[in-house]
């Protein structure tokens, strides 16, 4: 396969972060090769859930983030040539203890004060929200903004909308290594089908990132965190959007100021929900490490059953018809890597963003873009940079 084509940037990996790097990259008059030993959206972004959230997300740099991605989507929906399924449900979060609740209303009132529409509710505003929730919740949180999507139809629109116009599509091909000269500038990419000239990469391999990274001489501390998923039977329309509880914030960023139950403790499970256009819902979350192993244990299971019961005691007459998990690429500070790399000139990193990839992707894709266009970046990456984690190989 090797190619005769010099390209000017080589993306490497085909999910949501490396299809929206990729999409950017060619609106910006860029010729693309995007490489993934797998196809489109088939690692972690068609093992995740389905939103673009900001209520998720820690007052400052991380939020802004997370609005940018909102406003972008709603843009990208009309951009895009297909539907990804984009709607604006909003996201509720339900409050289990009075210190929950008062963590809670604490964020809110951070999130108020940056601009944000994050509304503390009481428990009877909790139940005009969503009726079918155990009656004895403490109260709760909820953005309207927030948004739905089918993040495997968003992959392949960012695909097929550029393909052939500036992105070439390198399925099923495995990147054997990063080429440099003697000044370790990017000279191209090897694969097991051949070498792909260009000036330029981006590494937005998610959890595989640190192998890629490795190809050029860098250690990139991301680890794989798994997260496990149980999707219902269909039923009647219970739940009329995303609803979590708020030890998920605890969970997602590792909050041990509020005590949780150590079964719940030990697999970081917190009770998270989500409706589907087919009436099933999905059902989660765990966040434990367990390297690349995406088999789901019983016992993790059984604790995301027992606590989805106590949030919606309905769910106990409903079937679970399947299991699945996923694994996020987690950095210890929660921040993504959106970066270029000052020691390997050319080389780009797109990765980190743990369970915010769907809600990151297309401001991601921009910012990469930037950089690599060499224009100024909308939003400051200082906080995003390598240089903060910076160590040889």
């Amino acid at each position: 396969m090797t190619t005769n084509k010099t390209y000017d940037v080589a993306v490497i990996g085909a999910g949501v972060i490396g299809t929206s790097c990729a999409y950017h990259l060619v609106k910006k008059g860029l010729s693309v090769a995007l490489v993934d030993r797998n196809n489109v959206a088939r690692g972690t972004s068609s093992h995740c859930d389905a939103v673009a959230l900001i209520v998720d997300k820690q007052p400052g740099v991380d939020a802004a983030m997370g609005y940018a991605s909102i406003q972008r989507f709603l843009e990208l929906q009309n951009e895009l040539d297909s539907d990804f399924e984009l709607h604006q449900r909003g996201c509720l979060y339900a409050c289990d203890t009075e210190q929950e609740m008062e963590v809670a209303a604490q964020y809110a009132r951070d999130m108020q004060a940056d601009g944000y529409n994050v509304n503390a509710l009481s428990p009877k505003e909790l139940l005009e929200h969503e009726p079918f929730l155990a009656k004895d919740l403490i109260g709760g949180l909820f953005s309207d903004i927030d948004l739905g999507l089918n993040p495997y139809k968003l992959c392949f629109a960012f695909v097929d909308t550029v393909l052939g116009k500036g992105l070439d599509l390198y399925t099923y091909t495995n990147v054997t290594g990063v080429r440099l000269d003697g000044e370790k500038r990017v000279q191209g990419v090897d694969t097991d089908k051949g070498f792909i000239p260009c000036g330029k990469v981006v590494n937005a391999c998610g959890v595989w990132s640190p192998e890629i990274g490795r190809m050029a001489g860098l250690e990139i501390p991301v680890e794989p965190r798994k997260g496990v998923i149980l999707v219902s039977a269909p039923s009647f329309k219970f739940c009329n959007q995303k609803v979590q509880e708020f030890g998920y914030m605890i969970s997602k960023f590792s909050n041990h100021e509020c005590k949780r139950d150590p079964e719940l403790e030990k697999y970081e499970v917190s009770f998270v929900i989500e409706p589907t256009d087919a009436n099933n819902v999905l059902i989660g979350s765990s966040r434990n490490f367990a390297g690349y192993d995406i088999s789901t244990e019983m016992e993790i299971i059984h604790v995301i059953a027992k606590r989805a019961i106590r949030f919606y005691p309905i769910l106990k007459d409903l079937n679970c018809i399947r299991t699945y998990a996923g694994l996020r690429p987690f950095l210890a500070d929660h921040l993504p890597l959106i970066t270029q790399v000052d020691e390997v000139p050319g080389y780009y990193i797109a990765t980190g963003h743990e369970g915010d990839g769907i809600s990151m992707a297309p401001t991601t894709g921009r910012l990469i873009s930037e950089l690599i266009a060499g224009e100024e970046p909308y939003l400051d990456l200082t906080p995003f940079s390598f240089n903060r984690y910076k160590r040889r190989a």
